[in-house]
């Protein structure tokens, strides 16, 4: 009865939170005297798992699901689930995952704890902590079903290599027609860029910069940073930045190792989606500004100078120790 995890994969390639999930269950595995089992879909170097504690993999290979769909995603998870015979199921916090993380849990019929941000507090009986009230407080949860599902949050554990054996699986779950009826019609990737689901550092930026014109500087920044860019929700609203850039409560969330908001106020809702993040820095011009009520680090000055500067010391920086 190993633990399973969804290793989620983009056109071959495992994200990042693939192995993040590979190393938590590693350790909740450790300290229950079991193992590993890794679900993958279409995914090519599944042996890359092992380096992050994964024993087994389970292989699906299906033109079908090419295509994210919640509910045939969902029915393959629990079919492996049931296969595995597995008590515990580690999902991540992605957008996918948490569309299919409840269909799971009725399916398996499972308690479901998202946002799970450490190892468990206790496995007899099993409890979590967890992020709560939009990140602003934590609690402790406890799941009571035979079946428990948790959700971990992004960036909440990192990566910890672990070397293991791994044994492969071909998986070919049964597919219900039914579960196709929504078709997806157009998808829109950015590509050569870090995404701000996969990225550890985002500069994000609001209406002082005055213009879509002036995202360069922005731009650059997240260059010399490995950096995904986002942005305020008046500025994908007014068209400046695209909605997919729009970060907060009522946008994508964030849980980034480093967070740099540029000429953002800091409305309730946007500090709201991203205070997961472990470093926040802000630079207004407006000490009064909310964000710095909550920024670790704040720089009270002119995006349009203090930017620039900060893009030429980073290069330096780098030049320095390269």
């Amino acid at each position: 009865m190993s633990i399973l995890i969804y290793a989620e994969s983009a056109e071959g390639k495992f994200k990042k939170v693939a192995f993040e999930l590979a190393s938590y269950a590693k350790k909740v595995a450790e300290s229950m005297g079991t193992t590993v089992t890794a679900l993958t879909i279409n995914a090519s170097n599944v042996a890359e798992l092992s380096n992050y504690g994964v024993d087994k993999v389970l292989k699906v290979s299906n033109d079908k699901l090419n295509t994210f769909n919640a509910k045939a995603f969902a029915d393959v998870i629990k079919q492996a689930a049931e296969k595995e015979g597995t008590k515990l199921v580690v999902l991540s916090s992605t957008t996918d995952s948490l569309y299919a993380a409840p269909l799971v849990a009725v399916a398996l019929n499972a308690g479901y704890a998202s946002n799970v941000i450490a190892l468990p507090v206790s496995t007899s009986p099993f409890q979590v902590k967890r992020n709560a009230f939009s990140n602003k407080a934590f609690n402790v949860t406890e799941i009571e079903t035979e079946v428990k599902i948790i959700g971990l949050a992004k960036n909440s554990f990192g990566l910890i290599e672990s070397s293991s054996a791994l044994t492969e699986d071909d998986f070919n779950p049964t597919l219900n027609d039914a579960d196709f009826g929504v078709k997806t019609v157009n998808i829109e990737k950015v590509t050569g860029k870090v995404t701000i689901a996969d990225a550890e550092i985002v500069v994000s930026a609001g209406r002082g910069m005055k213009g879509p014109e002036n995202w360069g500087m922005i731009e650059e920044l997240a260059s010399v940073l490995g950096a995904a860019t986002a942005c305020s929700k008046p500025v994908s609203d007014i068209g400046w930045r695209p909605h997919s850039e729009h970060v907060g409560q009522t946008g994508k969330p964030v849980a980034a190792n480093l967070y740099i908001a540029v000429g953002i106020s800091g409305a309730i809702q946007h500090i709201a989606g991203i205070n997961s993040s472990k470093v926040k820095v802000v630079i207004n011009t407006d000490a009064d500004a909310p964000f710095f009520k909550v920024a670790d680090y704040g720089v009270v000055g002119d995006a349009f100078v203090v930017v620039p500067q900060l893009i030429e010391k980073l290069k330096a920086f780098k030049e320095s120790n390269s």
